[in-house]
């Protein structure tokens, strides 16, 4: 009866959920699309596109000059314990960078 002013469950459960899919690859395109303005999950879509750009770049790198083995490896391993550290942020509904690339979020303009 008196949750008519009160913010409906399901928002912070949504958040959520969109944070969570900005670490995900491609699903990034999901909250780009449907929350890009909600200010929470707009920090976690630029941090993602930084982890995105880097899996890209070593995708680039594997056609281009095939397989250099160990060393994009590491650097495949690190992009996915930053997206872990991402939703573990997400989950834990904290704006923090992330370790080591972080800072160059800014750089992407939503």
């Amino acid at each position: 009866m008196g949750q008519d002013n009160q913010t409906p469950p399901s928002a912070p459960k949504n958040n959520m959920l969109m944070g969570i899919l900005c670490y995900l690859g491609l699903l990034i395109i999901i909250p780009y699309l449907m929350r890009r303005n909600d200010p929470f999950v707009k920090f976690h879509i630029q941090q993602g596109l930084v982890v995105f750009a880097i899996n890209v770049v070593v995708l680039v790198f594997r056609w281009v000059t095939g397989p250099l083995g160990i060393l994009l490896n590491l650097i495949n391993l690190a992009t996915f314990i930053l997206a872990i550290i991402g939703i573990v942020n997400v989950v834990k509904a904290k704006e923090k960078e992330l370790p080591l690339v972080g800072k160059f979020a800014h750089n992407f303009h939503i």
